[in-house]
């Protein structure tokens, strides 16, 4: 007599499977419901791949990795560490998901657990990016912000990039360098980029491993045709690259062949359970706002931390998606305009000469309509912006005053901020932390400015004003991740229902 199992049967038969043996496809693994992970024990297969420093490769090697696994079937989850907005881009344009930031100087412990199981959802594996060398922080000389204290708080097994270029033997002190530093991180393996021959790689490989013990499972060879363009905010979003899928595609099969994928592969399966977390951030949203929000999405405007808008949908929120590019109106019926950060620098001209775009947004402020806009929101809010090469554009005018592209970078780095009166996101002297990056600077402000905060820590401990508001609009150069701080996205939301009320 034949038995036929049930579904449930099946699912566990296939959690009993992975749990005894590696020797197994799995591409089969979508059968696991998110229920049934967490009710027997699944340990989220995880991997996370940091670099000796910036520029080793790590993103060049988690491209190559989304890409060669998405090949393979799996269904791929993307993080990054640290508070960058355009290596997720990438993440998403390769395995179909959005990518998402877990940052641990914005983030505590446990909403960093919160947010990496909420995103891994049903999906096979995750591949965590790094940010700069892997016991590299936010200069205060702990490990708070590192990819090291990320793969602590994540109980994940780390992958290492090394730089192989114009280094022999010394990779070997390297490796051996990084395995002694801290070890409460166990570094299961480590990849090579920039590898001159196959000759170079088992020089490289030989050092490595007779040293150090960790294991070389693969190679990235030197290839200019793979490399990624980048300009001075780094990385070239991949919503503005035509060829990017192509680059994708070269890395993986470059991989493919030159790294054991199936190694990483057992690496993260065998990862452990995740640690105990208190969950606060989506699981505590308790009040609904049936509110329809409009957000800027485009080639100038594309940094949002995704879970943002995620959280915007768990508190009700209809997200209406718009382009001040090439769309004419701002969204029928919307109580508020979000425009993130990006590039509105390369896209002036065309911003300046929509001019029914720009009327639209003044005709819904003047409607009682609310504005928040972040860094390259805020240059599109404001009067004017010059460009690199000084010309100057007509933008919005919400707000007085523009902005002008410097030479060099003008703010980078994490930052806390106090609030200096209440505002769409916070109250008079709260307290919050957010990160900035920009190369422009502001210019022709009116001296009697009110400003919405001051940061009060950044690149220098002296407090310096900062953003621009009025009971129905906010903008500044200031980045904020909501789930560092749930005040901002219900005072933000709280904000918005009064005004449209």
């Amino acid at each position: 007599m034949v038995s036929v199992l049930t579904h449930t049967e099946l699912e566990v038969l296939c959690v009993l499977i992975y749990k005894f043996t590696s020797r197994v496809d799995f591409s089969f693994i979508n059968c696991y419901s998110p229920e049934m992970k967490k009710d027997v024990s699944f340990n989220y297969p995880r991997i996370l791949i940091a670099g000796t420093h910036s520029g080793a490769g790590k993103t060049t090697i988690t491209l190559g990795l989304l890409s060669a696994l998405k090949e393979k079937g799996y269904s791929v989850q993307g993080f990054k560490a640290g508070p960058d907005y355009i290596d997720p881009s990438h993440h998403t344009a390769i395995t179909g998901r959005f990518s998402r930031n877990l940052d641990t100087w914005l983030m505590s412990r446990d909403v960093c657990l919160e947010l990496f199981e909420h995103a891994v959802g049903d999906s096979d594996i995750a591949i965590i990016e790094g940010v700069m060398g892997l016991f590299d922080g936010c200069l205060s000389g702990t490990e708070i912000g590192s990819s090291a204290y990320l793969s602590k708080i994540l109980n994940v097994p780390v992958i290492l990039v090394i730089d192989a270029k114009g280094m022999s033997r010394s990779a070997g002190a390297v490796a051996l360098g990084f395995k002694k530093f801290d070890k409460e991180i166990v570094i299961h393996g480590i990849i090579l980029n920039r590898v001159g021959s196959e000759r170079h790689y088992n020089s490289l490989k030989k050092s490595i491993e007779d040293n150090s013990g960790i294991p070389v499972i693969g190679y990235l060879p030197k290839d200019d045709e793979i490399k990624l363009p980048e300009r001075h905010l780094g990385l070239v979003p991949s919503i503005e690259q035509e060829f990017s899928k192509t680059v994708y595609q070269k890395i993986g099969d470059t991989m493919s062949k030159t790294v054991d994928i199936k190694k990483l592969v057992d690496i993260a399966f065998a990862a452990n359970r995740l640690p105990s977390f208190q969950k606060t951030i989506y699981s505590g949203i308790a009040e609904q706002y049936p509110l329809r929000i409009a957000v800027a999405i485009d080639e100038a405007f594309n940094f949002y931390y995704h879970d943002n808008l995620d959280l915007l949908e768990a508190c009700g929120v209809e997200l209406a998606y718009f382009s001040p590019l090439y769309d004419k109106y701002v969204p029928a019926d919307v109580s508020a305009v979000y425009i993130g950060g990006g590039f509105p620098e390369l896209h002036a001209p065309l911003l300046s000469s929509n001019t029914t775009m720009k009327e639209s947004l003044r005709k819904a402020y003047k409607n009682g309509v609310v504005f928040y806009g972040e860094c390259g929101g805020m240059m599109y809010l404001l009067e004017h912006m010059a460009s690199f090469n000084n010309n100057s554009y007509e933008m919005c005018g919400i707000f007085k005053g523009g902005t002008r592209m410097e030479q060099k970078r003008q703010g980078l780095g994490y930052i806390t901020v106090r609030g200096l009166h209440d505002n769409l996101l916070c109250k008079k002297e709260d307290v919050f932390k957010a990160h900035e990056f920009h190369w422009s600077s502001l210019q022709h402000i009116p001296e009697n400015t009110c400003y919405a905060y001051e940061v009060i820590k950044g690149d220098t401990d002296k407090p310096r004003p900062e953003g621009f508001f009025t009971s129905r609009a906010l903008c500044s150069y200031v980045h904020v991740h909501f789930a560092s701080d749930i005040r901002l996205l219900r005072n933000f939301l709280e904000s918005v229902k009064i005004a449209s009320s």
